[in-house]
């Protein structure tokens, strides 16, 4: 299944384009904000070729796909017309969960646009510690210079990327958050704090009220409380200003009453909580180091789990903002290697060779700072490599704690990005995740988890047992001409993902029963059914292909859902030519839903002409 048709199909399995309010995607994983998210079918999704897991956090819909979700993503928002990169209904009728839940989901939002930025940047901090660690490069050259403009212009300018992002979060004016941006970056701000330092005055004043001079570069609270104030600010405005007048009157008015409040109240607050935080990490890591440390790296996995692990990214942001270095980064980093390791220890150990494959390439990209292929391809599927990951990096995350290793930038935690950690104390890092690499692969091939299960299909049956197996027959639910499921012009259908069948391309336009049974569900829109057979046999019949759009036009249902029905009965009429000169196709997918319950569904020959006497497929059950 390639990128386009795993689009595709992820689309159709969360409830088609009108179910998604919202989507983005991180490193790792596609985040949907669904309208009603019962209608996404998680089983199904994760049954799909290339997706690794599902999880539902905060009202959040994420699909977890690894290293190609961009590609897939690029895809997925060609097919609708879809709210990119914002939180739809955050503060609407998504809240659901607590408020911790609701606070990280807002901040790992912000976040996850900007975070290839932050770091690209952040490993480019890295090689320019390695360049001048080593002395590779003279320190006066050009070469060190556009190292350090290319490598800190992101988080230097960091308020401007957070004013973006949390006004798509906040629904409001991407634009006027970046004039208040720009009004905490403004240089008679920033150099007036500067200056401080050599007696300078302290701030200004404003009716009397001060306006202190504060460096808010590279700090992340104060434009974020900014931007959710705006957007109150914003749509205040906007709802008694005059329309005719708006477009110059509503940000002339938005301006005057944010940038002061901003460089006034809201700045100095945002900038004296991010010092209290940083103050107060370095407080928890200097008094309970080791707990605090060996903690936080056995638990940064289930963070990442639920797609919360980037609420902690103002924390090391705010870290290096203020004392120049982080203690966070280096616990991530080993709980990192303590995924990848385990990966690494079911490849080694394994005999079955589906999952060395899979644990391979999960290694692999491990090692480089992508843990999800190896935490949901592998660790969790088995368990006990997991438990064993948990237990490694907490004790790397103690170690690096205890013996003070800390980072300089913001990166990728995983082997390319070892030069952000180089000084005095690198030593330890490498000791640390040795260590952790060492603990996790032992206890792994300690605790003897269980691989024997294969992803091999199961043998056909003999000729000898072939009079123990059952046959069941669905007729044709319509006149027309049988078409193989794999012609269908739709990748849910054709690559069987809802199960396999037949499809037909229909003459008339009429549907009947194509068995005894009851109609279990029948679509407003009247272009799709699902049927149950008294014998258990759950068949879709699905009149078209994007007929939902149609929202019932030219579709007549004879019966509703809860229903009884006997082979032979009208179920449904609709208008063959309205269809087509609505510019829809009209074969006529027929699915068994329930197809791993049976040893195989088979089709008629295709390309056949068909009607409701005839048989259209066998299915043959399993053995007594």
């Amino acid at each position: 299944m390639n990128n386009q048709e795993l689009a595709k199909a992820i689309l159709a399995l969360v409830g088609g384009e009108k179910n998604v309010s919202e989507v983005m995607h991180c490193y790792t994983r596609l985040r949907f904000h669904l309208n009603k998210i019962d209608l996404a079918d998680k089983d199904k999704i994760e049954e799909l070729p290339g997706v690794i897991s599902v999880q539902i956090q905060s009202g959040q819909f994420q699909v977890v796909i690894g290293n190609k979700v961009s590609k897939v993503y690029k895809e997925l928002i060609k097919l609708g017309n879809f709210k990119q990169g914002e939180s739809a209904e955050i503060e609407s009728d998504k809240k659901k969960g607590n408020i911790i839940g609701r606070f990280f989901e807002v901040i790992s939002t912000i976040f996850t646009p900007i975070i290839p930025a932050i770091a690209g940047a952040g490993m480019l901090k890295g090689l320019l510690g390695l360049v001048t660690a080593f002395g590779w490069v003279e320190p006066t050259s050009g070469v060190i210079t556009m190292l350090q403009i290319v490598s800190d212009c992101v988080f230097y300018f960091l308020p401007f990327f957070l004013a973006v992002s949390a006004a798509r979060i906040f629904k409001t004016n991407e634009f006027i958050a970046v004039a208040v941006a720009g009004g905490m970056m403004y240089p008679i701000i920033i150099d007036g704090a500067k200056a401080i330092a050599n007696g300078g005055p302290t701030g200004s004043d404003l009716f009397g009220l001060p306006v202190p001079f504060i460096n808010y570069s590279s700090t992340v609270i104060p434009i974020i409380l900014a931007v959710w104030i705006l957007s109150y600010i914003y749509r205040w405005v906007d709802r008694w200003m005059p329309s005719s007048l708006g477009i110059v009157f509503t940000p002339t008015i938005v301006l005057l009453i944010i940038i002061p409040i901003q460089l006034i109240v809201v700045g100095p607050l945002g900038s004296y909580l991010g010092i209290w935080l940083a103050q107060g990490v370095t407080w928890l890591f200097a008094h309970g180091g080791i707990l605090a440390g060996g903690l936080l790296g056995a638990t940064r996995p289930l963070l990442v789990m639920v797609g919360m692990h980037y609420g902690l990214m103002p924390i090391a942001i705010q870290n290096i903002a203020v004392l120049g270095y982080d203690y966070l980064m280096p616990v991530f980093l080993m709980a990192n290697m303590g995924q990848a390791a385990a990966a690494l220890a079911v490849f080694l150990k394994t005999k079955n060779k589906d999952l060395k494959a899979i644990a391979a390439s999960s290694t692999i990209a491990g090692f480089l700072g992508i843990t999800e292929p190896a935490m949901y391809g592998v660790n969790l599927k088995l368990k006990k490599p997991f438990i064993a990951a948990l237990i490694g990096s907490g004790i790397g995350g103690a170690f690096v704690t205890g013996c003070g290793v800390t980072g300089n930038a913001i990166v990728l935690p995983g082997l390319v990005s070892l030069p952000v950690f180089l000084g005095p104390k690198f030593i330890y890092l490498i000791i640390g995740m040795l260590l952790t690499i060492t603990i996790t692969i032992v206890l792994t091939f300690f605790m003897k988890f269980d691989d024997k299960a294969s992803t091999t299909k199961p043998a056909k049956q003999t000729e000898s047992k072939a009079s123990s197996i059952e046959h069941e027959t669905v007729l044709s639910p319509a006149i027309g001409t049988t078409v193989a499921l794999k012609e269908v012009p739709d990748a849910t259908f054709a690559e069987e993902i809802m199960g396999k069948g037949i499809a037909i391309n229909p003459s008339v336009g009429e549907i009947y029963a194509p068995f005894s049974g009851e109609v279990v569900t029948f679509f407003k829109t009247g272009h799709a059914l699902g049927m149950r057979s008294e014998e258990g046999v759950e068949l879709l019949i699905h009149v078209g292909i994007d007929t939902v759009n149609l929202n019932g036009a030219h579709f007549h249902p004879k019966v509703k859902q809860g229903d009884q029905v006997q082979a032979g009965d009208l179920l449904l009429t609709f208008d063959i030519e309205e269809i087509k000169a609505a510019g829809y196709e009209i074969i006529t997918p027929v699915i068994v839903t329930n197809t791993e319950n049976y040893l195989d569904v088979i089709g008629a020959d295709e390309n056949q002409p068909i009607k409701p006497d005839d048989w259209l497929i066998q299915i043959i059950n399993k053995m007594n």
